[in-house]
């Protein structure tokens, strides 16, 4: 047995690992969804966000060892994968959807890209490095994670960032498009429908919290909304993959090398 078949072994007998997740699972489930209204939006109080706040607390505590630590890591790959093969199980069958959906779903895609023009220099202001990229290249939803870890490494700089842009689009995402969705389409002139289209970033907590906020604001466009909401998301997940890859990673690296080439003597 080499190496990396004695560490795959290690992990799958690591029973300790093993239960605290299952703990986690178990107790966020029970705890469920939480609805917070907030003027015209709403907050939404996810079982997500109660795992990463319960294995943030554990790690600082004697139940989580530096084993299992390490051994968590490989896992975070295996999770992604698995949630990545299940949204090509969705895309398939939903393809009539996606055609039907029109251009401008089509094309909602291409603003995902002001992550990388106004984030990425601020990011660079800042002090930050190679971090920069995966941080900014896409919003850093389970997609782009997967790419950063197939292209770069978790350990790498650019796997940090798109993880720490993951957690904190997961800890304080939702949160901000449950509030900024129904603020605007309550204030502006704007469809509402609009904003369902745009609250599909491909997180489904995040188009959650939108289209809640949109459903508690208008709640005759009920139908609309979702349907909406929910072909944009599925058309963020198969179309945002692609664009992040022949797109939006290369113009973040191209950018990221024109702008610190006197720092990193490029």
């Amino acid at each position: 047995m080499d190496g990396k078949e004695s560490l795959l072994a290690g992990i799958w007998k690591d029973w300790r690992l093993h239960a605290i997740v299952v703990g986690i699972v178990i107790i966020t489930e029970m705890i469920g969804t939480f609805k917070i209204p907030v003027g015209p939006g709403v907050i939404l109080l996810l079982p997500m966000l109660y795992a990463l706040v319960i294995g943030l607390v554990l790690y600082f505590t004697p139940v989580v060892k530096e084993k299992q630590a390490k051994n968590a890591e490989p896992l975070i790959v295996l999770g992604v994968a698995l949630l990545l093969a299940k949204i090509g199980v969705i895309i398939g069958p939903s393809l009539p959807e996606v055609i039907a959906a029109g251009p401008a779903l089509l094309l909602q895609e291409l603003g995902n890209l002001g992550t990388i023009l106004i984030a990425l220099p601020v990011a660079i202001w800042l002090g930050m490095r190679r971090e920069a990229v995966g941080m900014t290249h896409s919003i850093g939803r389970e997609p782009n994670v997967g790419l950063i870890m197939d292209k770069f490494g978790i350990n790498s700089p650019e796997g940090r960032g798109v993880m720490a842009m993951y957690i904190f689009g997961t800890v304080f995402g939702a949160v901000f498009l449950g509030l900024i969705s129904g603020l605007l389409a309550t204030v502006t002139p704007l469809s509402p429908l609009s904003f369902a289209m745009a609250s599909g970033v491909g997180s489904g907590s995040m188009m959650a919290a939108a289209s809640g906020s949109l459903v508690a604001a208008f709640p005759e466009l009920e139908s609309q909304i979702i349907a909406f909401s929910g072909a944009s998301n599925l058309l963020s997940l198969s179309t945002g993959l692609w664009v992040s890859i022949f797109i939006g990673l290369p113009l973040t690296e191209k950018i990221y090398l024109r702008m610190t080439r006197n720092k990193e003597g490029y």
